[in-house]
């Protein structure tokens, strides 16, 4: 019903955007996808519609690395209506690999024809930064390339994925997502990630024996980390009394006592969790403290040792060589990404040393670091005089 509902979201989106304008001198407004899907247009709440909505000024961005970018940008213009074209202000050309000066002699043509000049050209960079979405590159790699191998189930309606990030960064550790029982093999670790409907993929892992290999895994002494759907799907049922994913039961994987309940209201938190009761594998998390956040409209009641505490109150669930938390971000911490790699190479009889520690940054540090180098380099690409002349004057 997304579609029946977008004009009734706009007067909350306008609230949202005067609210950020009393507060802020800038607000940069992300278009996703093209804003001329002309068969979209007359509903578009989120592209030229909303800048119509609140007069901004617009760059049009064309990625030149597939390459066609000047046929993109000029016939994105041509399908602009009227009223949306007198909102563009300028062309930007992205992801530019090369000599610049090979690309120049057409620029002057486009502007011509556009009507507007080529603010810059912002080179393609190789960036270590969140990805988007499902279509994230990452997330195609079968292959692990470290002597550590971590096998990240890649459930149809995966979620947050980027929670491993950081332990694909620690030097010696693969992480390679699978959807297949052939391509789980036999890792050091399986980890059961976030999910958007966690009883679909309750089902699914059922149906592509994925979920039988992944309890056979258990069994032998793999260990298996569950992150909040993940959580949940190690546990024995799960229950949809509201139609929060579309009611009904599941059963989970059994690999601890537990069972989920989705509530109505979903819980949102920045939390900080003091692991204390790890086992197994996990135990040299014992002590740690892991901060990120919840996002989770399912509780789950467990009967064996938990995690440990956030705020005070027992949270996940820890038995055998078996975690799990509702807790996203949980390797942000650089330690604790890099003491279970060790924990994973004593696992194998292998020294400490085939894993390293050296560039370990806690993830918002080095998050920070490539924004930075994004910024840098768009800044020095682009004509930031005529950026923010176009930002005072608006339309």
């Amino acid at each position: 019903d997304y579609f029946a509902r977008k004009k009734a979201l706009m007067p909350q989106i306008l609230e949202a955007f005067d609210s950020l304008a009393e507060e802020n001198d800038v607000i940069v407004i992300e278009g996703a996808g093209s804003p001329v899907e002309i068969n979209l247009a007359e509903n578009d709440i989120v592209n030229m519609g909303l800048a119509r909505a609140v007069s901004s000024p617009v760059l049009l961005a064309g990625d030149i690395n597939p390459g066609g970018v000047f046929a993109q940008l000029y016939g994105t213009v041509a399908l602009l209506a009227p009223e949306d074209r007198a909102l563009l202000r300028g062309l930007v050309v992205n992801k530019f690999r090369g000599d610049v000066e090979i690309l120049r002699p057409g620029l002057a043509p486009l502007e011509k024809m556009c009507g507007v000049p080529v603010v810059g050209v912002v080179p393609y960079l190789t960036l270590d930064l969140d990805d988007e979405d499902s279509l994230a590159p990452r997330l195609s790699a079968r292959e692990a390339r470290g002597v550590i191998d971590v096998a990240v189930v890649r459930l149809p309606h995966l979620s947050n994925f980027t929670d491993f990030d950081p332990l694909s960064r620690v030097p010696g550790v693969g992480v390679r997502y699978v959807s297949s029982t052939t391509d789980l093999g036999r890792p050091d670790l399986v980890v059961l990630p976030g999910s958007k409907t966690t009883l679909d993929d309750a089902r699914w892992l059922a149906a592509s024996g994925i979920g039988a290999c992944v309890r056979a895994l258990s069994g032998a002494g793999t260990p298996v980390l569950g992150i909040c759907g993940g959580f949940q799907l190690l546990g024995d049922e799960l229950s949809d009394p509201h139609g929060r994913e579309g009611a009904g039961t599941a059963r989970g994987l059994g690999l601890i006592p537990a069972s989920t309940v989705f509530k109505e209201e979903k819980r949102l938190a920045q939390s900080e969790l003091r692991i204390t009761g790890a086992q197994g594998a996990f135990s040299v998390w014992n002590g740690m403290t892991a901060r990120g956040y919840e996002i989770h409209d399912g509780e789950t009641t467990v009967s064996c040792a938990p995690a440990g505490t956030i705020g005070g109150k027992p949270e996940g669930a820890a038995c055998g060589n078996v975690f799990g938390t509702y807790l996203h971000g949980l390797f942000d911490e650089p330690g604790v990404a890099l003491a279970l790699a060790r924990s994973l190479a004593r696992m194998r009889g292998l020294p400490e040393s085939v894993v390293g520690a050296e560039g370990a940054v806690s993830a918002a540090n080095h998050r920070a670091r490539e924004f930075d180098r994004l910024a840098d380099s768009v800044r020095g690409a682009l004509d930031m005089e005529y950026v923010y002349r176009i930002i005072e004057e608006g339309v």
